[in-house]
């Protein structure tokens, strides 16, 4: 009697392997959002600090934060983290006087869900919310 061997998967074995696959995507995906959660907010934090550094020469230049010797308000380089791309946060000046400023980074699209929230810097180097800096 010849013996004829099968080539091949068979349902069952097919079926452990998808289950498999399942299982590890369902732990992987998680982790990978907040990973790139966590890298975008890195990511506006640093602008905010790039921002935070303008408003300082700002000040040098003309002595007062909220506008230029010439009367023109202060205006942000950019307004947007990252710059190019799909923007995370959006970046805004508030609260601005001739002796202070808060730095606002608020979080839009899928970044929203970030458990941080809007992320602050003020002219004394204040940082909310602390547990996220």
């Amino acid at each position: 009697m010849i013996m004829i061997k099968n080539k091949g998967f068979t349902l069952i074995e097919l079926m452990i392997v998808i289950a498999i696959v399942g299982i590890l995507a369902g732990v992987a995906y998680p982790s990978y959002q907040a990973s790139m959660q966590k890298s975008r907010r890195a990511d506006a934090q640093a602008d905010l600090m790039e921002l935070s550094s303008f408003m300082e020469r700002f000040f040098t230049v003309n002595n007062r934060y909220d506008q230029d010797t010439s009367g023109t308000a202060v205006a942000l380089p950019f307004t947007a983290s990252p710059r190019t791309g799909t923007a995370y946060y959006t970046l805004s000046l508030s609260a601005v006087s001739a002796s202070a400023y808060t730095l606002m980074a608020v979080p839009t699209g899928s970044q929203t869900t970030d458990s941080c929230g809007t992320l602050t810097l003020t002219q004394t180097g204040q940082k909310t919310p602390a547990n996220c800096w």
